[in-house]
């Protein structure tokens, strides 16, 4: 029988950058500096934080995760289209930024003005592919993500990220886990689509 049962972490608003925006927002030579390793392989939080900017306002505080990407995205949660006056924001997988919106980058040392880079995040599992085949999933399937608890719940439109450096975990975002009274540690369960 097919695994089930995922870990749950949820993502607040937070930006990935690129080396030359870096250089851009916090100076020449500047390196990002780590705070703590996330789940995900390689991938860590960082101390550097920005302010994100919106035809209407701004949101400040935005964490910055390394490495460093080769194109600056922001991922924000639904709830924040309303401060930065940003309505119509795209829901998209990271990375997918054709399409999504432009937005201001405020660091310590200048700014920077971007065409494209803001986006929803689209809920997602990522699987490493032993974990895909133990669940029964391919890479790009949506799934639908049942969660209980006092405000139980099934997600649906769960993307399945698959790939030889994923660690196996659930991200949905602030807005999410909190409609549903979950928390970052929360299990799930992931329904495949018939």
């Amino acid at each position: 029988m097919a695994e089930t049962r995922v870990l749950v972490n949820l993502s607040n608003r937070h930006m990935h950058v690129s080396k030359e925006d870096l250089a851009a927002l916090f100076g020449a030579g500047h390196s990002l500096t780590k705070t703590k390793d996330l789940m995900q392989p390689g991938q860590f939080a960082c101390d550097e934080t920005v302010t994100i900017r919106g035809p209407k306002g701004a949101i400040s505080g935005v964490r910055i995760l390394g490495p460093e990407r080769k194109e600056t995205q922001c991922e924000i949660l639904s709830s924040d289209v309303f401060k930065l006056g940003v309505i119509g924001c795209p829901t998209r997988e990271s990375g997918q930024l054709d399409g999504s919106m432009a937005f201001v980058i405020e660091g310590p040392a200048g700014s920077v003005n971007k065409d494209k880079g803001l986006i929803i995040a689209k809920r997602h599992v990522h699987f490493d592919p032993k974990s895909a085949e133990a669940f029964g999933v391919k890479d790009k399937e949506l799934v639908d993500l049942k969660v209980g608890g006092e405000r139980a719940a099934v997600f649906q439109n769960v993307v399945c990220r698959v790939h030889e450096s994923y660690a196996l975990e659930c991200h949905l975002d602030f807005d999410e886990g909190n409609a549903v009274g979950i928390g970052s540690g929360a299990y799930g369960e992931v329904i495949r689509r018939l």
